[in-house]
């Protein structure tokens, strides 16, 4: 709880976050790591962050903790207050079980000190089956409530979504909207029906939704917003989370999720075709920016749940329109930057045409993705290596239709309360809480962003830049003798034919 002797918490958000006891979901996630790694340093006075996680792949909670700890992205962590480590307590559990798989133990010690609960665990795969993500994302955001509710001195429930929640709009405002279905149903149907058959039911339960995540979402809001009534709640629905632009790393990223995925399949010149528009942006946040939201949102959460006022809001997480790249533009500047710091193992000429028309696409994929992956496949295994490349196109082309919705179509959206939370930060934690875009360098940035995927995703070592610069060459010399040769053979076969 809050020290009223210590400084006033309205003036200080570090103030605010001592002594209390944060209950986090999907800890290992993206946005949790960097969640840790931002609480424990900026706000070292906090008193325990208790972390929901399971056992996975053969490792202990214990080893997988340890694991994730020694990642670069703790190193200033590490090297200015080592010792709130210890402040990270490991709770046993899983979101996809019901009651979020916690031991009557674990509970009635969650319920006796949490303050603060940051529910951000979800599977975000576009294509997970329905049932796995309403018992996931929506049952978990239930379960998370009825904890909640029995948690005498919890003073903020921070809920985080996503920005296209609600894609049926056109401008998504900072409101909650009428959810697609109703969750108590819907999380009956998942807990009773065999997954083939809820399958079956998949496309008529989405009623348009473009995947079973955002559906999940979209449901999980409706339960917030409900339980808002006898609980202070809020919504932090972040755009498409990217690298991160400042803390504690410029560049961080740990994942190949959303553009930065296609972007690198194509620097990796596997990308030469995407099924998309040229003439839609897409908004991105940086994830710190994204932590920054969540810290404040809670912050002004926990200070209005002191007053007998309605404490529910939603911030709408996102970058300004000004900042927002045409996806055209997005590509060019990344082809530009990679040209200068190439990946390490390119397959192909660094290139992308964008198709709207899917007739085109689908034959340009199996001419300039299928065609040259056989052959790549066909040199690497004569030379004693693993055919990979064709395995790669099957996930690029998957990956674009799941992405088919977003690449063309674009929304507007109001971020009034999220500029407002920034108005309110104290001047003394301005430069902790940054969120000023207006001076931002947008090259610098996506070319942190290039190194951050090089360093943090392909453990490539930078001062092998010439020898990656040098491999380039060769496959452009490679792939313009491949399309001589071909064209050749094309115009002899024509000779060939008006000649006989």
């Amino acid at each position: 709880m809050i020290d009223k002797n210590s400084i006033d918490p309205a003036m200080s958000v570090p103030a605010f976050y001592a002594g209390q006891s944060i209950f986090l979901t999907g800890a290992t996630g993206f946005l949790g790591k960097v969640y840790i790694e931002k609480i424990l340093r900026f706000c070292p006075d906090v008193r325990e962050i208790f972390i929901l996680m399971r056992p996975k792949k053969g490792l202990s909670l214990n080893e997988r903790l340890e694991k994730m700890l020694n990642l670069p992205i703790y190193d200033k962590l590490r090297e200015e207050k080592p010792s709130n480590f210890k402040k990270l307590i490991l709770v046993s559990g899983d979101t996809s079980q019901e009651n979020l798989g916690l031991s009557n133990i674990d509970r009635q010690m969650l319920i006796e000190r949490v303050t603060i609960i940051i529910h951000n665990a979800a599977s975000v795969k576009f294509n997970d089956s329905l049932k796995h993500v309403i018992l996931t994302n929506t049952r978990s955001t239930r379960d998370i409530c009825i904890l909640a509710k029995s948690m005498k001195n919890l003073i903020a429930l921070v809920y985080v979504s996503t920005a296209y929640s609600h894609l049926e709009n056109p401008i998504i405002e900072e409101k909650t909207y009428p959810p697609i279905a109703d969750w108590r149903k819907m999380i009956k149907v998942a807990e009773s029906l065999d997954e083939h058959i809820l399958n079956i039911f998949t496309t008529k339960c989405l009623n348009n939704i473009p995947n079973t995540y955002i559906f999940s979402k979209n449901l999980a809001e409706s339960i917030i917003q409900e339980y808002s009534s006898f609980l202070p709640c809020t919504i932090v629905r972040p755009s498409i989370v990217i690298h991160s632009l400042r803390d504690p790393i410029p560049g961080w990223i740990d994942n190949f999720n959303g553009p930065i995925g296609l972007l690198i399949a194509g620097a990796k010149g596997l990308l030469q075709v995407l099924y998309a528009s040229n003439n839609i942006s897409q908004n991105n946040i940086p994830v710190d920016t994204v932590i920054n939201i969540i810290i404040l949102a809670t912050w002004k959460l926990g200070l209005t749940t002191l007053t007998p006022e309605s404490t529910f809001f939603v911030v709408n997480c996102i970058s300004p329109d000004k900042k927002n790249l045409l996806l055209r533009e997005f590509c060019n500047m990344g082809f530009k930057i990679t040209r200068e710091i190439p990946f390490e193992g390119v397959f192909w000429t660094r290139s992308t045409l964008f198709v709207e028309n899917s007739i085109i696409y689908y034959i340009l994929i199996l001419l300039w993705h299928i065609l040259p992956a056989i052959i790549i496949d066909s040199v690497l295994k004569l030379s004693g290596h693993k055919a990979m490349v064709l395995g790669l196109q099957r996930k690029i082309f998957v990956a674009n239709r799941a992405l088919k919705h977003f690449l063309f179509n674009e929304w507007k959206f109001d971020n009034a309360n999220s500029r407002g939370l920034i108005s309110l930060v104290p001047s003394g934690n301005r430069e902790m809480f940054p969120d000023d875009f207006s001076d931002i360098d947008i090259k610098n940035s996506f070319r942190n962003n290039i190194i951050g995927s090089k360093k943090y995703l392909f453990h490539e070592d930078l001062n092998r830049l010439d020898a990656a610069k040098t491999h380039c060459k060769r496959v452009d010399r490679f792939v313009a003798t491949f399309k001589t040769i071909i064209a050749i053979g094309i115009l002899w076969m024509i000779y060939k034919w008006i000649c006989s």
